[in-house]
């Protein structure tokens, strides 16, 4: 019956190619045979392997399993290989046609690097991303000269001048681009204060040679802002460092910058006074094995547990406040992300895309 309704099927649709996986070989003399004595459209039945690819399935009865097992949240989950989970996890359809164009047809059996796809959503991003500065995991900056009366002159003319750049209270908005690979793209202004968080990451106590982030006594310039120096460490009684005490150069700002000071290393930041809080989805591959359905075990044993790992507050620029769910976004020196659907006006979440690089790849080769 299925071999019956198949051909009638495409011929009612007028399809001339009915494009099959290799099993409906066998079918195809069927299939033409009810075309031919119905004497109807005579659509065509071609076969080509199944576009398998790596560290996932793409068998609907073992999507199903995962769906109704709860290992992943529905059809959508941004972990899944469904065109639906594609979009909500950020990938376009401009690096999709990509992938597929590179993967090619094939008449027998194959895997598709994942990574491969990865590097088409990146290419893509690279060049429509706008780029924005979010934090993870905050550490508290204090620029102790900041308030001085060089930048009280400043902001003051500029109250008198330019107006849109001063902000009462010794702060001020720095420009910066949206996309360096977009010269269309534009420039958005941040709020820049005395008090910022950058990621603990980027400070070490007692750093190693060639280290060029923060650390006590070294420069760093702030992204669009100043350079910086790290003056004290401050460490709560369990000897936690809670807080960086820093001195900035006031003629160090970018696009002005007379110091005379080079540094190698910048660091993104956002405003304690002025950030906005976010949750952040940071998706990996759904399964620690490249190709889970040829393993021993059930396939469901190589589900990777850290698929799926949860910012539940990040510290982002402001401008993400009015995040469009079409928009991609580069998060600077993190990662590609895209607003999800679970956002409201009271919590904003985003997802994961991609990587910057492909840390996975690096990793296995660790291993």
């Amino acid at each position: 019956m299925y071999d019956f309704a198949h051909g009638q099927s495409d011929s009612i649709e007028k399809v001339t190619h009915s494009i099959c996986t290799l099993e409906f070989v066998p079918h195809r003399e069927l299939y033409d045979w009810f075309i031919e004595k119905l004497e109807i459209f005579p659509s065509h039945q071609y076969e080509f392997a199944r576009r398998n690819i790596s560290y996932t399935v793409m068998s609907k009865r073992k999507f199903l399993q995962l769906v109704n097992e709860k290992y992943v949240d529905g059809w959508d989950d941004p972990r899944m290989p469904t065109i639906t989970a594609l979009r909500r996890r950020g990938y376009t359809p401009e690096s999709i046609r990509e992938f597929c164009d590179r993967v090619g047809i094939a008449k027998r059996d194959n895997v598709a690097d994942l990574g491969l796809l990865e590097f088409c959503i990146r290419e893509h991003l690279n060049k429509i991303a706008n780029r924005r500065m979010v934090v993870f995991d905050p550490l508290k900056v204090v620029i102790t000269n900041y308030h001085s009366s060089e930048l009280e002159v400043m902001n003051s003319e500029l109250a008198e001048g330019e107006g849109q750049l001063a902000i009462p209270g010794g702060e001020e908005m720095v420009q910066s681009e949206n996309n360096p690979e977009d010269p269309g793209s534009g420039y958005r202004k941040i709020p820049f204060s005395n008090e910022l968080f950058i990621e603990r990451e980027d400070f070490m106590e007692n750093p190693p040679k060639k280290y060029f982030r923060l650390a006590p006594g070294q420069m760093v310039r702030l992204k669009s802002a100043y350079i910086i120096k790290c003056d004290e460490v401050i460490k709560d009684a369990s000897g936690n460092i809670t807080e960086l005490r820093c001195s900035y150069i006031p003629e160090s700002r970018s696009g002005e910058d007379t110091s005379g000071i080079h540094v190698k290393g910048t660091l993104h930041w956002v405003s304690v006074k002025h950030a906005i809080t976010c949750e952040l989805r940071l998706y990996d591959r759904l399964f620690k094995v490249e190709d889970p359905s040829s393993e021993e075990k059930d396939f469901k044993e190589y589900i990777n547990p850290d698929s799926l790992h949860i910012v539940k507050a990040a510290y982002a620029e402001p401008s993400l406040k009015s995040a469009k769910f079409d928009e991609r976004y580069q998060f600077m020196r993190k990662g590609y992300f895209t607003l999800d659907k679970d956002s409201s006006e009271e919590k904003i979440v985003f997802n994961r895309t991609v990587t910057l690089k492909d840390a996975w790849a690096k990793e296995q080769n660790k291993k």
